[in-house]
């Protein structure tokens, strides 16, 4: 069995939100925006109100969560975990934290090498 590091984790606080907005709205689930409306935000929806690309990548799970992105978001920080925070600020304009006074941001960190060779290994980048 193959093992590699997780592409997509979250910290206390996100998870914390998750939690909260997951209570309230039931099975969530995130898209990392490449785009137009609220920039590159960590887009948190009910799970199954947001229509996945045919080739939108599932990168793993924060809080119980689906987390996925674009192809071509993919391409661009694979070489990277993807980090989901919380900060203060309004959220996202259709993301479900919009209305908390605090939002999701996304922070990341370089694979080391043997890392990417691990995710290469396993058919993950």
């Amino acid at each position: 069995m193959t093992t590699h590091p997780p592409q997509v984790i979250a910290t206390l606080a996100a998870l914390q939100l998750i939690a909260r907005l997951r209570d309230r709205h039931g099975p969530l689930m995130f898209h990392q925006s490449g785009g137009c409306c609220d920039g590159s935000s960590p887009m948190c929806f009910v799970q199954g109100e947001f229509i996945l690309g045919d080739h939108d990548v599932r990168l793993g799970e924060i809080g119980d969560a689906p987390f996925y992105i674009s192809p071509a978001q993919f391409a661009y920080w694979k070489h990277t975990q993807l980090i989901i925070d919380v900060v203060a600020g309004r959220g996202g304009m259709f993301s479900l934290e919009n209305g908390e006074g605090v939002r999701f941001l996304l922070r990341s960190r370089l694979f080391a090498d043997d890392e990417f060779l691990a995710l290469q290994a396993a058919g993950r980048v």
